[in-house]
């Protein structure tokens, strides 16, 4: 008799044992997904929230760290002793209201010129032909490939008294003397709208572009006019790239520290600055913790507010 020589069993392959191990723990595909971002939110956002809102409520020291351990052990009892005095004191220093409203207000108004200015930018891209619409969208990219301080330095060449504006300008004939046009809020948010522009193209140009031509074309059918059509039609169905592009340049621009500082003046109060100062020139690391966690509850709330409003509508739907 021959023996017969059996099948050499198929070697594992490594998802296969990684599956069943997850399978084993009791972790599925769709729980691993949803994992691997939470533990980087928690890593690199809620951890460092909580050291910033622990050095928010303790007082400042002459030390190394500059503030003083919340929880003190003494004779063998453990005190915890949370101090509210830093949020105190920003209802009433005008200092820091002055500086929150005046980031608001700055912020606020370079987001409603960064939309006026990229609304027809990205609804050109949009309706551009497939040959030229990756063209543009190079180009509005394209700024990102150099560094931002170097781009906020270039406009104080173009901005300045002897730049390339006023000189422009005075070999025109249209100026005799130079505008004063550098360290004023006007540079600051030519700066800002110009840094955060293609936040405002690229959300934009993505919703205009999946819009049904054939939309337009049955309101150019029943007799609408392209101002009407674009007021009754086209505008509505952008709210959600209006919403997304405001809110990608609102949020980093009323925390903005390195425009303000180069091209804003004396009088030029943002929150950002307050911040520099209070962490570095006074080493008050308690109070500049208690701004950042203010500024961080003042920009999150309201839009947790709105995305709310928003669920609300379409659940009504």
């Amino acid at each position: 008799m021959t023996a017969t020589a059996l099948p050499a069993a198929a070697p594992r392959r490594p998802w296969t044992l990684l599956r069943r191990w997850l399978a084993a723990v009791g972790l599925s595909g769709r729980a691993l997904v949803i994992a691997a971002p939470a533990l980087w939110l928690t890593l690199f956002f809620l951890i460092p929230l909580g050291i910033v809102l622990q050095v928010s409520l303790s007082e400042s020291a002459i030390a190394i760290p500059p503030y003083l351990p919340l929880i003190t052990s003494e004779l063998g009892t453990v005190q915890m002793t949370l101090h509210l005095s830093n949020f105190i004191r920003l209802f009433q220093d005008k200092l820091y209201i002055l500086a929150y409203l005046n980031s608001i207000k700055i912020a606020a108004i370079s987001t409603i010129f960064a939309l006026l200015i990229g609304y027809p930018i990205a609804y050109f891209i949009a309706r551009s032909s497939d040959r030229w619409r990756n063209v543009l969208l190079m180009l509005i990219i394209l700024p990102f490939w150099s560094s931002f301080l170097l781009r906020v330095y270039a406009w104080i060449g173009f901005l300045k008294n002897e730049g390339v504006i006023n000189n422009f300008l005075e070999w025109t004939g249209l100026i005799h003397a130079p505008i004063p046009m550098i360290q004023t809020d006007f540079a600051v948010y030519v700066g800002i709208v110009y840094t955060y522009l293609p936040f405002m193209i690229l959300p934009l140009y993505t919703n205009l572009v999946k819009l049904d031509e054939s939309l337009l074309e049955a309101s150019a059918d029943l007799g609408a006019r392209p101002i009407r059509t674009f007021l009754s039609i086209t505008l509505p169905l952008s709210i959600p790239g209006i919403v997304a592009g405001s809110m990608l340049v609102f949020i980093p621009a009323i925390g903005e520290f390195v425009i303000p500082s180069l091209l804003g003046g004396p009088g030029t109060l943002m929150i950002g600055r307050v911040l520099f100062d209070e962490f570095f020139s006074n080493r008050d690391w308690p109070m500049a913790s208690a701004l950042a966690f203010a500024m961080l509850l003042v920009v999150v709330v309201p839009i947790m507010v709105m995305q709310s409003a928003q669920s609300a509508v379409v659940t009504r739907k």
